[in-house]
Formats: structure tokens, C-alpha cells, sequence
């Protein structure tokens, strides 16, 4: 016959039990091993196995108002912490459902029972836009796994039909990739990296990715100029497309989406009371055009000509279409 182990019971007991401001006596503690089959004769069994647990690294208090009260201390994060932990996991598009669900309850056993309950009552991630892809947590860690061994991966890359069915790109074609970065941008995960298909560096959103493996091939070395920073910059910001410096003018109290745009570092100046000008690299792209657009005029560019031509022939185009 096993017998359980009643240190490790014990241990349970405080860890589902307690926290600071709920503590048990070594009573309690004898209750509840009754309760699991164990009858404790001598209190001071007990005092060894919370000795025990401590020697251990278990932060375990012994109560002031009570010598012989304990309860667990530091778990490792604080109620807050956990707590914005669970509204990041709530946030993401790019975590199932199922998944965040899941995640949440591993979270909640990070703080003591009595604000556990509170975090599981906090649960609203079903009206969120989440992802069905359950196996994006699975793509990010395997692609992390092969850039740290040095490694290709391979994997299909799908689109949605209008149908909302997933359809694969190419008939169905195996991509390869030698991946240098993943990068979370506006709620979504991407990687980049080489493609030999194509032999330029490409980004690959990971929750459109399909049966990703790491392959024993070794990656095409990151070409000494490429920069991850500066590859978000030209990508993200304002994706593909004939690199430019521009010159913009925008009204003061957009200073805030600038910034969240293009950083800090951003190069501007003031031009009166009202107004300020940027000056930042970009890709002259569609993107970039909407983004000045959705500025209800608010932002406009001043140079260079092509950039202001290309703006115009875009508002021209959809007037025409309206």
C-alpha cells in the first residue's frame, strides 16, 4: 500500500488555503490530513514539516497574532501582477478561446484562494475577437526553439476565403524559412525571416501558419544589415513599398499617435502654435496613405512631391469609386 506524503500535503493545504490575510493552526493542518488519511499525534510533526518546507524555499509565515498560525507568503507575483497578466492573455486576438481560458486558470493558482476566485469571476474572453488557430502558442515556441538551435522551419501559409475557409497559398506550397525574429505587433505575432522561395526576408504572421516543423537544415545567416528595430519601422509602421523620407505637418495634439507610430526618437519641430513637422523614413505604400488619410486632414504631407502626388492620385481614385 502507498502512503501520501505528508509534507506534501501539507504543503497543498497552505497553498489552496491561505494567504496573507488567512492563515491556519497546526490544528487545522491535523483536521485536514484526518481528512486524507493521516492521524497526526504530535503537533510538532507538523512544525517539522512546515521547517521542512521552508529549508525547502517555500515562504511559509508564521502568523504574528497566532504562534502557531501559518500561511503562504510570496507566490511568486503579486495580486496585480497576476491580474495584468490575465487582462494581456484576455487581449490577445492571437490566443484561442480555449486557450485563454486555460491560461487564466494556470494564472489564478499564482495568488493566494481568495483572489483566485476573484480572477476566474474576471473571465469575459468570450465576446473578444480570438483567433481559432489553436496552434499559435505552438508555432511561436517552435519558432523560438529554431532560431535559438539555428535552424530552418518549414510550414504551410493560408488565407481565408470569402467563404471564411481556410485556403493554402501556392496549391498548398511547403514554405521555408530561416527564421531571425518574432514580433508581436498590433495585438498579432509575427515572424521574419529568409525565405528560400522567393531569397528575400519576408514576415509571415504566425496564426495564418499552418504545420510548422523545424527542419535539420541550418538557417541562411541574417545578413549583416538587417536590424530588427529598424525592419518594425519599415515594415510595421507602414508596411511595403518605394523608401522615402518625408516631410509631414500635423496638427499639435497628435503628437501622442506620432509618437506611437514612429517612437520617440522621432524627428519633429515646431512650425507655429498649432502645428508641428515630422520628419521620419517611411514606405510610400497604400498603408501609409490611409494612415494620412484617417487623419481627417489633420496630417499632411509636405514632401517629397512623389509622396503628395501619390496621396492625391489615391484621393482622386476613391472619389471616382464612391
Amino acid at each position: 500500500m502507498r502512503y501520501p506524503n505528508r509534507t506534501l500535503l501539507v504543503l497543498r493545504y497552505l497553498w489552496e488555503t491561505t494567504d496573507d490575510e488567512h492563515s491556519v493552526t497546526v490544528a487545522d493542518i491535523v483536521s485536514y490530513l484526518a481528512t486524507q488519511g493521516i492521524k497526526v499525534k504530535d503537533y510538532r510533526t507538523i512544525k517539522s514539516d512546515i521547517a521542512d518546507l521552508i529549508d525547502f524555499g517555500i515562504d511559509i509565515v508564521e502568523a504574528k497574532r497566532d504562534r502557531y498560525a501559518y500561511h503562504i507568503g510570496n507566490r511568486h507575483f503579486e495580486v496585480p501582477e497576476v491580474k495584468l497578466l490575465v487582462d494581456a492573455v484576455q487581449s490577445s486576438r492571437f490566443i484561442s478561446q480555449k486557450k485563454s481560458k486555460a491560461l487564466i486558470q494556470k494564472l489564478a493558482t499564482y495568488v493566494g484562494p481568495h483572489h483566485a476566485g476573484i480572477i476566474r469571476r474576471e473571465l469575459y474572453v468570450d465576446k473578444r475577437s480570438k483567433s481559432d488557430n489553436e496552434s499559435v502558442l505552438r508555432s511561436v515556441d517552435a519558432v523560438q526553439d529554431a532560431i535559438a538551435e539555428n535552424k530552418k522551419v518549414s510550414f504551410k501559409y493560408f488565407d481565408y476565403s470569402p467563404q471564411k475557409e481556410k485556403v493554402a497559398r501556392h496549391n498548398g506550397m511547403t514554405y521555408c524559412v530561416s527564421p531571425y525574429s518574432l514580433i508581436w505587433n498590433d495585438d498579432n505575432y509575427y515572424m521574419i525571416g529568409f525565405s528560400d522561395d522567393r531569397q528575400i526576408i519576408q514576415t509571415f504572421r504566425i496564426d495564418r501558419i499552418d504545420h510548422l516543423s523545424q527542419m535539420d537544415e541550418p538557417r541562411v545567416a541574417q545578413p549583416d544589415e538587417y536590424n530588427v528595430s529598424d525592419f518594425f519601422t519599415q515594415e510595421f509602421s507602414m508596411l511595403s513599398g518605394k523608401e522615402r523620407t518625408v516631410e509631414l505637418l500635423a496638427e499639435n495634439h497628435l503628437m501622442n499617435n506620432i509618437i506611437d507610430r514612429f517612437g520617440e526618437s522621432v524627428q519633429t519641430e515646431t512650425v507655429d502654435s498649432g502645428h508641428f513637422k515630422i520628419i521620419v523614413t517611411v514606405a510610400l505604400s497604400t498603408n501609409f496613405y490611409a494612415w494620412v488619410f484617417a487623419s481627417n486632414g489633420k496630417i499632411k504631407i509636405l514632401s517629397p512631391p512623389e509622396a503628395q502626388e501619390d496621396f492625391a492620385a489615391m484621393m482622386e481614385a476613391n472619389r471616382h469609386t464612391e
